[in-house]
């Protein structure tokens, strides 16, 4: 079975607040965007209009390797709040 395959059965109950945030300010400064290479969701973007960086916190595998990974700290990371947030194997 394939990783992608793994995660289709995995459910994610969302929050409408983020539990992930970006300091912009840091971001624009950081050229590496270890982020969006690191995240096994794939859910970090560089918004080419506003040259913000972007997170689907909606996706998230709640792995922490975004946290991790952002050697400038820019990545405010917590786990979602109580009954949000995936469940591994559902179903």
């Amino acid at each position: 079975m394939k990783v992608e395959e793994k995660i289709a059965v995995d459910a994610i109950r969302n929050d409408k607040e983020s539990h992930i945030k970006l300091d912009q300010q840091v971001c624009g400064q950081c050229k590496e965007r270890f982020c969006i290479r690191l995240c096994p969701g794939h859910l970090y973007s560089l918004n080419e209009e506003t040259g913000e960086m972007v997170v689907e916190y909606a996706g998230c595998l709640e792995c922490g390797t975004c946290k991790i990974g952002c050697v400038y700290g820019s990545i405010s990371w917590e786990y979602p709040k109580g009954d949000f947030g995936v469940q591994y194997r559902y179903g």
